[in-house]
């Protein structure tokens, strides 16, 4: 809930995770002026602890890498889109996540 968000003017208001493949996980996202809001939920589908994390979420499906490099870790999602809102901007949503949790867990380094 610390970080997941794609922009200031939103934020995500509850969330759980149960990290284990066929794990449910959850979160809701709202604009913080209340205006609007969605849920994202899914089940896990592959854990390998310290290296990846797939995840289905509806009819749709995501991977998360994660891979040591000399500069730390780096995380790489590849994800389905969907199809209300150009893949551009899908990117640009997942990838100011990331952005945010690589600011959250640098700055508890």
């Amino acid at each position: 809930m610390q970080w997941n968000a794609a922009s200031d003017d939103w934020h995500t208001t509850a969330a759980s995770v149960d990290l284990r493949a066929g794990g449910a996980f959850s979160s809701r996202m709202e604009a913080k002026d209340g205006s609007q809001g969605f849920d994202f939920e899914g089940v896990y589908t592959r854990i390998e602890p310290l290296r990846l994390i797939e995840y289905a979420f509806g009819d749709r499906h995501a991977r998360v890498d994660f891979e040591d490099t000399a500069d730390g870790v780096r995380v790489r999602v590849e994800f389905e889109p969907e199809t209300t809102f150009p893949v551009e901007t899908q990117q640009a949503g997942w990838q100011a996540i990331l952005d945010n949790f690589a600011r959250h867990v640098t700055a508890r380094a």
